[in-house]
């Protein structure tokens, strides 16, 4: 349970990793008027949708984001204020035929953001991405710790 209330959003993806940082709506549940919501189109939000695994290994930290149907060239990944990954991009929509009759939308589209805030061991400058039959992979490979050097002392007397 969060001390916070919800004010702020307190969205998370995961509550108890504090280096996820998914993005604030500061509009998320405005009441808009009817006439208003009729006039925009109807998308769903990719942002919720965007479902992202980290795990840490002894050499790198990896993430996997599934990007079905989005290409390479629509997906971007940045290393912002020096230890903060950001990987964004934008789905489609399906262009609409006026003789459509459509019984169910369920994939979403439009614009969605994640951001990760990296450990002081990640090597900023080696990070690396790839894209693979729709998955993203994020490689942030780690230093080395180095381990303390131990020297024996000789106990005369």
């Amino acid at each position: 349970m969060a001390l916070i209330p919800s004010f702020f959003g307190g969205q998370r993806s995961n509550v108890f990793d504090p280096f996820s940082l998914d993005l604030w709506d500061p509009f998320q549940g405005f009441p808009f008027s009817s006439d208003t919501v009729a006039s925009v189109p109807r998308e769903t939000s990719a942002i919720a949708n965007t479902r992202i695994d980290w795990k840490e290994t002894p050499e790198a930290h990896v993430f996997k984001a599934d990007l079905p149907g989005v290409k390479k060239e629509e997906v971007k990944v940045e290393i912002e204020d020096g230890r903060v990954l950001q990987i964004s991009g934008e789905r489609s929509k399906e262009q609409e035929e006026k003789n459509d009759k459509w019984h169910r939308v369920e994939r979403s589209s439009g614009k969605f953001v994640r951001r990760f805030r990296l450990p002081e061991n990640a090597k900023m400058e080696k990070v690396k991405a790839t894209m693979e039959n729709g998955v993203l992979t994020v490689m942030v490979p780690k230093e080395e710790v180095k381990k303390p050097e131990v020297k024996a002392i000789d106990i005369s007397g």
